[in-house]
């Protein structure tokens, strides 16, 4: 079971802490306001009241020992560049933090964030699928409880054939399309990468490592192979 830790209980982050909690995670939620603690603490599975600007407090919260942290202050610039740069200082996990503007989101890459994220309210919960399934880049929803998924092959598949797979029978999901890409040198001699699209993928076609795998079918269960489950 994946263990995250959303600091700033706003209703962003708020909304993201439920919608990880929905899908099967721990969560550690965090906020120096009472209220907003209170307000949550039934809905996750540890609320803590304190001030995640403090070094010791916030490396005593037990979040250096979670998967990944999410910094969902939003408008208090000053404090979540600072928990960032904490965390990033401190040893932490996996760094996604909300930002208002591009270019506040550069700084929060700056001082540590390993990602950015430029979104409202409504986006909370593709957030939370992005964490709990780091390897989907893009999703579209093609009709109700069914999408078209784009994620990186994971390690586990990788120098394996469709065939050994058995992706269809395991998860009744089809991968309808490889992406891979190819480094070369151009005629000058400068390094360079081209994509190549396999839009036919037969049983003996083996995952690379980098791959990109375009993959149909039930929400649920995309979910479930894109965790691994």
């Amino acid at each position: 079971m994946k263990q995250f830790a959303v600091i700033g209980l706003g209703t962003f982050g708020q909304r993201v802490a439920r919608a990880l909690m929905q899908k099967g995670s721990e969560v550690v939620a965090i906020d120096r306001d009472p209220a907003k603690v209170e307000s949550v603490k039934e809905d996750v599975t540890r609320a803590v009241c304190l001030d995640a600007t403090q070094e010791d407090p916030l490396a005593r919260s037990g979040v250096l020992d979670l998967d990944a942290v999410v910094v969902a202050m939003g408008e208090h610039m000053e404090e979540a560049i600072l928990t960032t740069a904490l965390l990033k200082r401190l040893g932490a996990g996996y760094i996604v933090a909300r930002a208002a503007t591009e270019l506040y989101a550069q700084i929060l890459r700056n001082v540590g964030a390993d990602r950015t994220v430029l979104i409202e309210e409504q986006m909370a919960d593709q957030v939370a699928k992005t964490m709990v399934a780091p390897d989907v880049i893009d999703q579209l929803q093609l009709s109700s409880g069914h999408s078209l998924i784009e994620m990186k092959a994971p390690r586990e598949m990788v120098n394996k054939k469709l065939n050994e797979l058995d992706i269809r029978h395991r998860y009744k999901i089809n991968i309808i399309a490889i992406k891979k890409r190819i480094q070369f040198l151009t005629e000058d001699g400068e390094p360079s990468v081209k994509e190549t699209t396999n839009d036919v993928p037969g049983p003996d076609d083996k995952i690379e490592a980098g791959d990109i795998l375009v993959v149909v079918g039930a929400d649920e269960e995309l979910e479930r192979f894109a965790q691994g489950k």
